[in-house]
């Protein structure tokens, strides 16, 4: 048995999409070298997907404790708590420790300095509600370990078979950014370049960069068809958006709905980096 299928048998959700989704995240944890034994924390970490990746290569001698702020009730088809309590029941449990509804900003959070070999945050920092919350964020784990591994939605798009991704996104971050609650996928959008510079200001060397493409992804689909259907119902939520800006979403969605009926969507690329 491969690696992809080993690491998937281990995940609630199976099949082909579990396979392809797992085989990008070991694509991530192999650029950052993750290796036998390393002690990691992994903030974001949602329904595990890079969890049991990391716990694979980590093996039993090593450690991955993952964090997420959201309620293990969060989610659907399976909440974050159902995927979870199956991965911990998996053989590569032994080497996993969860805790939902952690805020990582919050006083009562702390590890003592270089705890951790790796801090990973992978398809996460578009759920931060700001920047201001990713820059503190960035500053807070600075002292509790020794590398930062990171892995976001590369904006900067190389085929037009990517732009319905991009586009569905930049749709989702103008509305959001008139909501006070929210439990949306994408909340703040946040480019490489505003990455790099929230990264570095914190404190943190970049080592390393590389850009992955994972054309079998779903992601891009899910977002599009998601936004379609989610769209109206998000938009009569909000009461103080300008008329101006709601025209101009949804004139918008109309370039993406026309452009989905007569091209192939591929997801975007991601952005990964090493920092010290």
């Amino acid at each position: 048995m491969n690696s992809v299928d080993h690491i998937a048998e281990c995940m609630a959700t199976s099949g082909d999409v579990q396979r392809v989704q797992t085989a990008h995240r070991l694509k991530l944890a192999e650029f950052w070298n993750i290796k036998e034994g390393d002690k990691i924390l992994e903030i974001g970490c949602g329904q595990g997907d890079t969890t049991a990746v990391l716990a694979f290569l980590v093996g039993e001698m090593g450690l991955v404790h993952g964090v997420d702020i959201a309620s293990p009730s969060y989610g659907s088809p399976l909440t974050l708590g159902e995927s979870m309590e199956y991965l911990l029941q998996s053989r590569l449990g032994n080497q996993i420790h969860i805790d939902f509804c952690m805020d990582i900003l919050s006083e009562k959070v702390d590890f003592m300095e270089k705890t951790f070999d790796h801090i990973v945050f992978s398809h996460c920092s578009w759920y931060l509600n700001s920047i201001d919350e990713f820059a503190a964020v960035m500053n807070k784990v600075r002292k509790w370990g020794k590398n930062l591994c990171f892995a976001e939605w590369d904006t900067r798009i190389s085929t037009v078979e990517q732009y319905p991704h991009l586009l569905s996104v930049l749709i989702q971050a103008q509305y959001e950014s008139f909501k006070h609650e929210t439990d949306s996928n994408i909340r703040t959008l946040f480019t490489p370049y505003d990455i790099q510079s929230v990264v570095k200001d914190a404190g943190w060397e970049i080592t390393k960069e590389h850009i992955i493409f994972s054309p079998d992804l779903q992601d891009a689909k899910w977002e599009v068809n998601k936004l379609a259907t989610d769209l109206i119902d998000e938009l009569d939520r909000i009461e103080d958006m300008p008329d101006k800006l709601r025209l101009l979403i949804h004139s918008q969605m109309s370039i993406l709905e026309d452009f989905r009926v007569t091209n192939e969507i591929t997801p975007l690329s991601v952005y990964a980096f090493t920092a010290e």
